[in-house]
């Protein structure tokens, strides 16, 4: 992942990103369907803006790249 901008909601700028990810599986719901692999949910990294609290979700490059071709996501 790369570094992130500043809040949109507050612009602070001491933001703190989980770079494990988290993912869906057993009973959480897939939040990115059609963007992992097999047996293997796609995985967002959470982003948290220590001055306001506001959190924002990334999902890594792979999972990016499927979006064009994923029947669930449509381009707007």
């Amino acid at each position: 992942m790369h570094k992130i901008a500043a809040c949109p909601n507050c612009g602070g700028s001491k933001i703190y990103l989980n770079r494990t990810g988290v993912s869906g599986g057993g009973y959480a719901a897939n939040y990115l369907p059609g963007l992992g692999r097999l047996f293997k949910y796609a995985r967002l990294y959470p982003a948290v803006c220590e001055d306001c609290g506001l959190v924002r979700f990334f999902c890594d490059k792979e999972a990016r790249s499927k979006l064009k071709n994923a029947p669930q996501w449509d381009k707007q």
